[in-house]
């Protein structure tokens, strides 16, 4: 459920505002339990949502960094080989016996 939170301290460009509301978005779901809330929750859902995603500004805008920014292409790179690493290849439709009743 947290697939969506993810670093988005010092890179360049620096994280977007859409970044850090699916980020917030993430931890709100996971605080809660909900993916969607019902009506009689909602408004403190989206309430949490706002406010996470305002302090996140905050503390992204206030962080020091000693590195130099890190470039968003190569860390999906380092990722995707992570996963790759850990998961292996994705069975092909070929590869995956089909049984016909």
């Amino acid at each position: 459920m947290c697939r969506n939170i993810k670093t988005l301290h010092n890179f360049e460009p620096p994280a977007t505002d859409e970044e850090i509301r699916a980020s917030s978005l993430q931890f709100v779901r996971k605080l809660s339990g909900f993916t969607h809330p019902s009506k009689a929750n909602e408004q403190a859902f989206n309430h949490a949502v706002d406010s996470i995603a305002s302090v996140a500004e905050e503390l992204l805008s206030s962080l020091v960094a000693n590195s130099a920014p890190r470039d968003r292409e190569t860390e999906a790179a380092k990722a995707r080989a992570r996963s790759l690493k850990r998961f292996g290849l994705a069975p092909t439709a070929a590869a995956t016996p089909h049984t016909h009743v």
